[in-house]
């Protein structure tokens, strides 16, 4: 059997692209944003790929607290509006506290996905 020689990347000649500096830098900071090498980034944008840029697992992980939280606001609110004899003593104003609280977590909810989706400037 014959062994046939593909062609690789790193045997084939490379392409030269000239840019002015700022130019340069703005490659390399998309290319950054997306997780990639600088090579691949511009290979990927060069063959017509969509390139999306990577989520920060620090961000993934507030969400998933604040997501966290909310649930279990949700289910002490839900708890207390049964007709559960033993809850009688909750009043409106701890009700009215945890919606409060409810609000002001979808609102830093909110603020961590309005940075998820963002591109930052670094």
């Amino acid at each position: 059997m014959k062994k046939e020689n593909k062609a690789t990347r790193k045997g084939s000649p490379p392409i030269k692209v000239y840019c002015l500096p700022e130019e340069r830098h703005q490659i390399q900071a998309n290319a950054q944003a997306t997780g990639l090498s600088l090579s691949t980034f511009l290979l990927n944008v060069g063959i017509g790929y969509q390139v999306r840029g990577i989520v920060d697992n620090k961000q993934v992980e507030e969400l998933a607290r604040i997501n966290g939280d909310l649930g279990r606001l949700g289910g002490l609110l839900k708890l207390w509006l049964t007709d559960d004899a033993r809850l009688a003593s909750v009043g409106e104003a701890t009700i009215r506290a945890v919606l409060s609280r409810i609000e002001s977590t979808q609102d830093q909810m909110i603020h961590v996905m309005g940075t998820v989706v963002r591109p930052r400037a670094d």
